[in-house]
């Protein structure tokens, strides 16, 4: 019997691009937060400015006298889009992030990652319980098993895809 996922492997590992993606999301995770909570919270009026405002002629300058609300229409869908992506991205991560079975690490990567925390920052919180070379372990271990669970989830798959 055959398997569906990558190479016929029941646990594809994430390969090297894959676990630098999961760490570049990882890094922009809480910008993501933020500005998802600013859409849901600001989408009307960003709408009305986006009609209003300077922006929506901006995007034909070779035509002076543009469709503003087209152009608008345009701009509110743009942002939309990147909502949904957003979306998409922080909503796999949380996922990925609750399967780490490696309490140590999982722990390493909230504070580092879903809190927002600085490198230095999850250094100084982890001191007391770990040496700096085990919580820098622990971070990879926790980015490394969450590429692997987005792998097997077929993340990078759909990441591809356009929605």
């Amino acid at each position: 019997m055959a398997m569906a996922w990558g190479q016929g492997e029941l646990f594809a590992k994430a390969n090297k691009q894959e676990i630098q993606r999961t760490k570049f999301l990882l890094d922009k995770y809480t910008d993501m937060v933020s500005l998802m909570r600013d859409f849901e919270q600001f989408e009307q009026d960003l709408q009305q400015i986006t009609i209003e405002g300077e922006a929506a002629r901006r995007i034909d300058q070779t035509d002076l006298h543009a469709d503003k609300t087209a152009n608008a229409t345009i701009l509110i869908e743009k942002q939309r889009w990147v909502y949904k992506r957003y979306q998409f991205y922080t909503h796999h991560l949380e996922r990925a992030h609750r399967l780490i079975k490696d309490e140590e690490a999982r722990k390493a990567v909230e504070y580092r990652y879903i809190q927002g925390c600085s490198y230095k920052e999850t250094l100084l919180f982890f001191r007391r319980s770990y040496s700096d070379s085990t919580i820098r372990r622990k971070l990879v271990e926790g980015t490394e098993s969450m590429a692997n669970t987005l792998k097997l989830m077929g993340f990078f798959e759909q990441d591809d895809a356009e929605f």
